[in-house]
């Protein structure tokens, strides 16, 4: 065990996807290397305090983080590596002046009052000299102990205990107060508030950013990232939603049937106290940028429309609708909208980025997949754009969508213009509503299972 400081971090839940890289997201943010560990509890080297502190600052993933004091496979080992830590480390949480308090956390089982009870008095082998404070104690210390993760299974003794001094809580909360069911302006896919914190945090969003969605919707993510202090805009193909205007959505307040005279995305920001990161959202085409070629923006940061709730749509020209004058020689034009593939969303969505952020900066966004044909050649690739992560959340048993992370290490030249998958024989994507077609099709032939199986069990119990 290491005499320097050491802390180590619980999380609510080790087996989400995106705990384990998020967390390197945040930790990223202060410079410095930890060691993680694929367990509720994370033992992080190389953190000081101060550093633990901004981690949790902002993750939403984390309960607590601790100094680790002492920690072993029973609580005899715990007893044994107690008594070797540093007594210049523990005493001055330890004065006779002072008050403190001990918790015991475990995870994946729950114990008796009684229990926890002597699981504290069994600690009296510590020097403790000062008062013990239940209410508002100036040290609090916590006794933790692992159960494994099989909810099904579940072993008498802990699998490893763990002793140390609280430093600060994870940012949990901000899940409850930011969540879409108390947000001013909603829509039928605005972002669970927890995973636009998760975004963000895998975007490296930090104060002064200037962060961009090309596919802003209701602006969940905006929200997420100006709480980080970044200035934010965006853009949607949807005149009605970027200006907050025609009928309310599905997911709107209770027998509300249109939109009030001030949902937009600037009232959520101004809810939330952030409204001067505020800088601007447009009605734009995603598939023709109005930005000027240069580098703009630290962080992109989406979720594309998929097809299933709403429509994935460019603009385009149909020019047989009108006929133009017999002595108009130039070209005519008339603006419809037009089917927009998901394999060219996801094209000129690298495209954009490879162009447009800084290097260093990061593209975060969500790709739908089809689990049964999944392959990590179906995710497109951009010369100028590395790979950090690729996080899944399951949807159904037939369809999830990945959260992919990349990172700008160079500049786009002539040879890298376009987007590319790994092997062209993974094309997924290709056709309009191709995604959607496969999601209805898993759905359908479970819904056909299902009734196969009513019908078997009808004809079972006429007999």
């Amino acid at each position: 065990m290491c005499c320097g400081f050491c802390s180590f971090v619980y999380h609510m839940s080790c087996k989400s996807d995106f705990t384990i890289p998020t967390t390197k997201m945040i930790i990223l943010l202060v410079d410095s290397t930890a060691a993680c560990y694929y367990s509720p509890f994370w033992c992080l080297d190389g953190l000081s305090e101060e550093d633990v502190r901004t981690v949790m600052a902002r993750s939403v993933c984390a309960k607590s983080a601790f100094e680790l004091w002492g920690h072993g496979r029973t609580h005899s080992e715990l007893r044994t590596s107690l008594l070797k830590y540093p007594s210049e480390n523990m005493t001055p949480f330890m004065q006779r002046d002072s008050t403190y308090r001990i918790n015991v956390y475990t995870f994946n089982k729950t114990l008796e009052f009684a229990d926890r009870i002597k699981r504290i008095d069994a600690m009296e082998y510590l020097p403790f000299e000062g008062t013990v404070s239940l209410k508002s104690p100036q040290h609090i210390f916590c006794l933790l102990e692992d159960y494994g993760t099989d909810p099904n299974n579940i072993p008498e003794h802990p699998s490893y205990v763990y002793f140390g001094r609280w430093i600060a809580d994870g940012q949990r909360e901000l899940i409850r107060s930011h969540s879409v069911k108390n947000r001013h302006f909603i829509g039928n896919t605005s972002m669970d508030a927890g995973l636009s914190f998760i975004m963000a945090n895998h975007a490296k969003v930090k104060e002064n950013d200037l962060v961009f969605d090309p596919f802003v919707g209701t602006g969940s993510l905006l929200v997420a990232c100006s709480h980080f202090g970044a200035y934010v805009c965006g853009t949607d193909i949807d005149y009605n939603t970027i200006h907050g205007k025609g009928k309310a959505c599905r997911s709107s307040r209770k027998n509300q049937k249109w939109r009030g005279p001030d949902e937009n995305i600037r009232a959520n920001l101004r809810q939330y106290g952030t409204q001067r990161s505020y800088l601007d959202v447009m009605v734009s085409d995603a598939s023709k940028p109005v930005w000027r070629d240069t580098v703009l923006f630290d962080a992109i940061i989406t979720d594309p429309p998929y097809g299933i709730r709403e429509s994935t749509r460019r603009t385009g020209s149909h020019k047989d609708i009108t006929k133009p004058p017999d002595d108009f020689c130039g070209e005519s034009h008339v603006p419809v909208s037009m089917a927009y593939h998901l394999s060219d969303i996801f094209t000129d969505l690298l495209n954009f980025s490879a162009h447009h952020l800084v290097k260093g900066g990061r593209l975060v966004y969500w790709l739908p997949v089809y689990r049964p044909e999944y392959c990590e050649e179906m995710i497109p690739l951009h010369p100028s754009l590395r790979m950090i992560s690729n996080c899944e959340q399951t949807l159904s048993s037939h369809t999830s969508r990945r959260l992919i992370t990349m990172e700008k290490i160079k500049e786009p030249e002539e040879s890298d213009a376009l987007a590319h998958l790994s092997d062209p024989r993974f094309s997924p994507y290709q056709g309009h509503n191709a995604f959607r077609e496969k999601y209805f099709s898993g759905l359908n032939k479970k819904l056909g299972k299902d009734d196969s199986m009513d019908k078997v069990n009808g004809e079972g119990q006429e007999g």
